[in-house]
């Protein structure tokens, strides 16, 4: 059987890994990350790429816009299920499935 051994995440990098890649540092919940694109998309999007973008701003500018009524409504509905870990996630979902 093989073994693994598992070594700490490094916390940083110096330098570019190739010529052509991007290097990007994010957090999310508490957890940093590290990574990198290669060859990253420069062309235009496509028609189904800004369609797409479309219905996503206008499913976070309607739940920016929800009266304290429908946030409770939406909380109740929240605290029900367990497939979002986020109320703001529930929330666009619910959104995006009106649009």
């Amino acid at each position: 059987m093989s073994q693994i051994k598992l070594e700490a995440p490094f916390t940083a990098f110096r330098g570019k890994i190739c010529k052509h890649s991007n290097i990007i540092y994010k957090e999310m919940y508490g957890t940093k990350f590290t990574s990198q694109i290669c060859n990253p998309y420069t062309g235009e999007p496509s028609e189904a790429q800004t369609a797409q973008r479309t219905k996503m701003a206008t499913a976070v500018a309607a739940v920016a816009a929800l009266t304290t009524e429908q946030k409770a409504a939406y909380m109740a509905d929240f605290r029900k299920q367990s497939k979002y870990k986020t109320f703001r996630g529930f929330a666009i979902a619910q959104e995006i499935a009106k649009l």
